[in-house]
């Protein structure tokens, strides 16, 4: 499968364990970093490229409420380097993650921001 930008996807998914796990072009080592309890994201931080991106509890994070999709605070982010960070904030808010996890934040004050995901269920159910 293809991403909408080109980049070749591939979907594994352990359904006993409720895990998906969508590589972004061929698996290598990685870092893996969490942006939730229930979301990792595993990265080339030298070529700074995303390898992965792991689901844990799937069905949960794909579930829609009727109020939307569930939104999960990105809190983790605050543990890790600056730098990382940075690389981390690009990856996920560009293609091909982009086209899987959304990003949103809580205005909390004039001045403070906590930024969200939710998963993007509709192209991993199209693209399964």
């Amino acid at each position: 499968m293809t991403a909408y930008d080109g980049t070749p996807v591939h979907f594994v998914y352990d359904q006993e364990a409720d895990i998906l796990e969508i590589f972004f072009g061929e698996n290598e080592p990685a870092t893996g970093v969490e942006l939730t309890d229930h979301i990792i994201l595993r990265l080339n931080r030298l070529a700074r490229r995303a390898i992965s991106l792991m689901l844990l509890h799937f069905s949960i994070l794909a579930e829609r409420t009727e109020y939307g999709p569930r939104s999960y605070p990105l809190n983790e982010l605050d543990e890790i380097p600056e730098d990382l960070r940075e690389v981390v904030i690009r990856l996920i808010t560009s293609m091909p993650i982009s086209q899987f996890l959304k990003l949103s934040y809580l205005q909390t004050s004039p001045t403070k921001q906590m930024p969200f995901t939710f998963v993007e269920s509709q192209p991993i159910m199209a693209m399964a």
